[in-house]
């Protein structure tokens, strides 16, 4: 069975991610599918806008496969993870400046690199069962695939509660906080799909389900405006409201690097809002993570021995300056492609 089902039906171009035993996670052999079908479909006239979905019931994308990423880690061999986050960050781009509409389908869970690929195209579908979220702090890696752009643009300090967190959106958050943009039923996913093949993308209007975080939006305005992370975690009081309740027990999971790293690059990230700063500020933090960050030690914790107990180096002063500095030479180059 292949990974990625490839094809042109009417006058759309198809990408279906097809991993549904891993949750449609993404190899690095899907992400240059994806690019090469994106890169063969854009001048072609026949093709008028491309979708992008996922099989089985339980995913669109889950993130990156990244089992490799942490035995090249244990190995001391950094290059395999920065080529990959290069090419990734690269499709990520195409996905978000491409010429043509691309509509995704973000059934079941959508988090990390299933980010990149589905909440920066042009038209956006969420159903019942959607549940988005950028938890990359929690294996000690900061939001990236553009995530950092998507939590910069999201209504007042939300992006920063959704990055330092981890927390999950349902349908009704995804669209408020400009992750997606229509609630459409799942029962009507196929019937929107066949119309799609016309060539011309007619959205059936729905009213999309509350949003908990708009509810919540003026509490966490007020806790996640401090300026360093230690702002935000003296912030709420002993006994706080049950939204900064529910913050604190999430980030207390977190890697104090990784969220201090992404607290910082959201910010920079808000005041030049392109995907282009963003993966480049994302990328410094990727680009060293392997031999500088927890992202080893939180893969092992989360995925490879499941014990949930991770150990976090102790956050010091100038850590997140030496994880967010401009990399010189090794600057990430959108137009480069990896051998």
């Amino acid at each position: 069975m292949t990974d990625l089902l490839i094809r042109v039906t009417g006058h759309i171009g198809q990408i279906t991610l097809n991993r549904p035993d891993a949750l449609n996670a993404l190899t690095w052999d899907m992400l240059r599918g994806i690019e090469t079908a994106l890169d063969d479909w854009r001048d072609d006239p026949a093709v008028a806008l491309v979708t992008i979905d996922g099989s089985g019931d339980r995913a669109f994308c889950s993130g990156g496969d990244i089992a490799e990423m942490y035995a090249s880690g244990l190995r001391g061999d950094p290059a395999f993870s920065q080529a990959f986050w290069r090419d990734e960050y690269r499709l990520n781009a195409k996905v978000a400046t491409y010429p043509k509409p691309i509509v995704t389908f973000l059934h079941g869970f959508t988090m990390g690199g299933g980010v990149g690929i589905g909440c920066h195209a042009s038209h956006r579908i969420v159903g019942e069962t959607s549940v988005v979220a950028m938890p990359e702090c929690g294996i000690g890696l900061i939001p990236d695939v553009g995530g950092s752009l998507l939590l910069a643009q999201a209504p007042g300090r939300l992006g920063e509660y959704l990055g330092l967190t981890g927390d999950r959106m349902d349908a009704g958050d995804a669209i408020f906080c400009g992750f997606a943009d229509h609630f459409v039923p799942e029962a009507d996913w196929p019937a929107l799909k066949q119309n799609l093949t016309t060539g011309e993308i007619v959205v059936p209007t729905h009213a999309a389900p509350a949003a908990r975080l708009a509810d919540w939006q003026p509490l966490i305005d007020t806790h996640f405006s401090g300026d360093r992370l230690a702002d935000i975690l003296n912030g709420p009081p002993a006994d706080p409201a049950p939204p900064l309740a529910h913050a604190k027990k999430l980030i207390a999971r977190n890697s104090p690097l990784a969220m201090s790293a992404a607290l910082e690059i959201i910010r920079r990230v808000r005041m030049r809002p392109t995907i282009q700063n963003a993966l480049e500020h994302e990328y410094r933090f990727t680009h060293r993570a392997i031999e500088h960050s927890d992202f080893i030690e939180g893969i092992r914790a989360a995925i490879i021995d499941k014990d949930r107990a991770p150990k976090w180096r102790p956050l010091r002063g100038g850590d997140v300056l030496r994880m967010t500095l401009p990399l010189g030479p090794d600057t990430l180059d959108l137009t480069k492609e990896i051998a």
